[in-house]
């Protein structure tokens, strides 16, 4: 007997018991929808976590800094800490060490950077800013969505900054204290247009504003005239309003070798903020950097990429731990909310042995009669299979288009809420073509015993059957 004859009737005999075919294939629609819907919870909540976690760092990126607890992200205020810190023996942050870490294999970028904390200021309007100064490959690889302008240019003669969207919040008033977090309004600062100063000597800034005002403890009653202020440009304002976080919101981005032209400038023959002294108190001749943002060319690798660098005396932290983490907790939660699901599909399976065993009492005569036809065993088992395969196919097709329907109202209402998660159910392609197949197997593995009942029929007793 041909396939296309095994399809036919086994459709036929499917459409001739419309209701009980009908309340069969429910069962599978039940099953698989349920199924297909608890896993896309699971993968929803590990897509949004990985989401999360890239906009909150990175899933290839590795921070590097000096292996001391008073590390180079702690500022070294005066120079008595500075020369303190000189004293212990550790691992600087210097141009050998980015070298280094960059011949690392899979290390795709490692650009220093190096971070200074300062004070802009426009008419009545000041602010404190922590700077980073990066390379531009570096800047190019964090992917900083822009709204407005573009990343710095290498080697401008005015330091270019790339403000991050929620910098406006740090503006205040220095006149009357006033800011965005007492008034409710951002200043009127356009970061692109208007001319804003940088003050990179802060201690010298403040002593200023202490002595003209008549307290001079600070300064030993002596005048201390202001620090030079340098004009600085806007390049480009990350994309987002007051209410977007990212990762780069209260940043503020400079390119690398500009910053450090403007600080050896503003601190000529002085100590740098942030930056150690020599044991007699002086400062040394190389600017030390900050830390070295490292990106790996492969996630896998990230691990390896990060021991490699603690090998070398250096700390290094990245969202490794976080993402192992995260998968292995959605990885339970969807094992977990895949059985309750399967335990739906499994009472469809049970339907669907139900209806094929009822199918062959009511066909028995008509198998006796393809018997005594010499009509192949396999070709009679083959049809019953073909049938519940077909049950199982009908309802996993229909199930996975309910599914997107639920899946697409769930996450409707989640962006309603205000939730900050993109989609709590997500249903990628191949979870779709499973669920199809899964069926499929299900109906054919429930309609195999009843198949081989089937095989199993004496011929004449089938034809005496009523």
């Amino acid at each position: 007997m041909k396939i296309l004859d095994l399809l036919r009737m086994s459709s036929s005999s499917l459409w001739k018991r419309k209701v009980r075919t009908f309340l069969t294939v429910l069962g599978v629609i039940v099953g698989t929808a349920s199924i297909v819907v608890m896993i896309s919870l699971g993968l929803g909540l590990n897509k949004s976590s990985m989401e999360q976690i890239e906009k909150y760092g990175g899933l290839t990126t590795i921070n590097v800094s000096e292996t001391s607890s008073n590390n180079s992200y702690a500022m070294i205020s005066t120079a008595t800490d500075a020369a303190k810190s000189s004293s212990k023996e550790k691992k600087r942050l210097d141009d050998a060490a980015v070298e280094k870490i960059a011949s690392i294999p899979h290390v795709e970028i490692a650009s220093p950077i190096l971070e200074i904390n300062a004070i802009v200021k426009y008419g009545s309007y000041e602010s404190n800013l922590t700077i980073q100064g990066m390379t531009l490959d570096a800047l190019q690889k964090k992917n900083l969505k822009l709204g407005q302008g573009s990343l710095p240019e290498v080697n401008s003669n005015a330091l270019q900054l790339v403000y991050g969207n929620q910098i406006l919040g740090n503006f205040s008033n220095s006149k009357t204290g006033a800011s965005y977090w007492s008034t409710g309004e951002l200043p009127n600062i356009d970061l692109m247009k208007d001319v804003l100063w940088l003050i990179y000597d802060t201690d010298a800034y403040y002593q200023s504003q202490s002595s003209g005002s008549g307290n001079n403890s600070s300064s030993g009653g002596k005048q201390v005239l202001p620090p030079k202020k340098y004009m600085v440009e806007g390049a480009g304002v990350i994309e987002g309003t007051m209410d977007d976080y990212n990762d780069s919101s209260w940043s503020v981005y400079c390119e690398l070798e500009t910053l450090k032209a403007q600080l050896r400038k503003a601190f000529k023959n002085k100590a740098i903020p942030g930056q150690p002294l020599l044991p007699s108190g002086k400062p040394y001749k190389e600017l030390f950097y900050t830390g070295i943002y490292v990106n790996v060319d492969d996630m896998s690798q990230l691990e390896t990429v990060q021991s490699e660098i603690t090998t070398l005396g250096y700390q290094a932290s990245s969202n490794s731990d976080w993402v192992k983490q995260t998968k292995e907790q959605y990885g339970y939660i969807q094992a977990v909310l895949g059985g309750i699901g399967a335990v739906a599909l499994l009472v469809a399976a049970i339907g669907i042995t139900n209806t094929m065993m009822m199918s062959i009492y009511e066909r028995t005569k008509e198998i006796g009669v393809m018997k005594v036809l010499g009509c192949d065993l396999h070709n009679i088992q083959a049809m019953f299979l073909l049938e519940a395969g077909y049950i199982g196919f009908i309802g996993g097709t229909v199930g996975v288009i309910l599914s997107y329907g639920i899946s697409f109202i769930i996450n409707t209402i989640m962006r309603n809420t205000g939730s900050e998660m993109s989609s709590l159910s997500y249903i990628p392609p191949w979870l779709a073509g499973f669920a199809i197949l899964f069926a499929v197997v299900v109906g054919m593995v429930a309609g195999f015993f009843p198949s081989l009942r089937a095989m199993k029929l004496s011929p004449l007793s089938a034809i005496r059957n009523e």
